[in-house]
């Protein structure tokens, strides 16, 4: 089509030069558009700071929160995870809580876990006054998700921030009882050393003769 036009001359090179305007008006319109595009999106990805999680929340600020007044009024004595409740369909729980309440460091669920929604909830080995809130105190394991409703990602921080509390020192355990296998350590005595003994003692008797 190009090579037809130039044929034809002065009007074939005027009618390339506008459709080559043409072209580049439609790339620049185009180029307007995604801008306001980009603009638009821009304003919808406005996070509300009541579920922005992207900021680092350090742990001597969580113990710090742990003692005010702020916490007493929310939770008082109770655990944190007392007064929770799950958001579920039908009459029974499932088994499993949800993966996780938090993706790209923005809440993505209206119910967030007990940790989740309180962002100076902090899981560390340091913070044992959190962390003893999901031990048990009859048999000292950590409580289940269907207890405490924490989402599976917590869950596993929490089970990572026990065990490195543990290790260090800062919270106490019972070893588990080891049962031995005694006769590895006190071997009976065989057969044939007893039927050996029996035999020499009988043997010793029959040489003596009356009288001697």
């Amino acid at each position: 089509m190009l090579t037809g036009l130039l044929r034809a001359g002065v009007g074939g090179r005027q009618l390339i030069q506008g459709w080559q305007r043409g072209v580049s008006l439609s790339a620049a319109r185009r180029c307007e558009a995604t801008d306001g595009e980009e603009e638009e999106g821009r304003a919808k990805k406005e996070i509300d700071p009541a579920k922005d999680r992207t900021r680092v929340i350090p742990v001597e600020m969580s113990l710090k929160y742990l003692q005010s007044e702020a916490y007493q009024t929310a939770y008082g004595e109770d655990p944190v995870w007392k007064k929770y409740r799950r958001n579920f369909k039908g009459a029974f729980p499932p088994k499993k809580t949800r993966k996780m309440c938090i993706r790209a460091g923005v809440i993505s669920t209206g119910n967030p876990c007990p940790i989740c929604r309180d962002e100076y909830l902090v899981l560390d080995p340091i913070n044992t006054n959190l962390l003893k809130q999901f031990i048990s105190p009859h048999n000292n394991s950590i409580l289940p998700t269907s207890i405490t409703n924490l989402c599976r990602k917590k869950h596993r921080e929490l089970e990572v921030s026990v065990h490195k509390a543990r290790d260090i020192g800062l919270l106490t355990y019972d070893v588990p009882f080891r049962r031995y296998h005694y006769p590895d350590y006190y071997p009976k005595d065989t057969p044939t050393s007893t039927t050996t003994t029996t035999t020499t003692s009988s043997s010793s008797s029959s040489t003596l003769t009356p009288g001697s």
